[in-house]
């Protein structure tokens, strides 16, 4: 009748690491806050996006449109419909900044 006795503490514990969410954060916080930048200084003069606080009318308005990664990337880099292309104004990296922001800001 003691066949349990001294066994059960063979239990493995569980080791999370927050890590790599920490440092995922970390880098969106500040890819997001280079997007803030970039777009404050090359799109807010004609786009509305609430959450760069800008009303501009000239382009179409970000958070009606509410654009994909890939979209605003293939706009920022290309232009059209009136808007110039910035490939040769930003950087890779600035372009991905921004584009991440106005998506990630619109919800997608």
């Amino acid at each position: 009748g003691l066949a349990a006795c001294g066994s059960s503490s063979s239990e493995s514990s569980s080791t999370t690491t927050a890590a790599p969410a920490t440092t995922s954060t970390k880098t969106t916080a500040v890819a997001s806050a280079e997007g803030e930048k970039v777009f404050a200084s090359n799109c807010a003069g004609c786009h509305t996006l609430a959450a760069a606080g800008s009303t501009a009318e000239v382009g179409p308005n970000l958070d009606s449109a509410a654009p994909d990664v890939e979209t605003v990337k293939a706009q920022v880099l290309n232009g059209g419909g009136g808007m110039p292309a910035f490939a040769d104004v930003l950087t890779e990296a600035q372009i991905d900044a921004v584009s991440a922001y106005v998506a990630d800001s619109t919800g997608q």
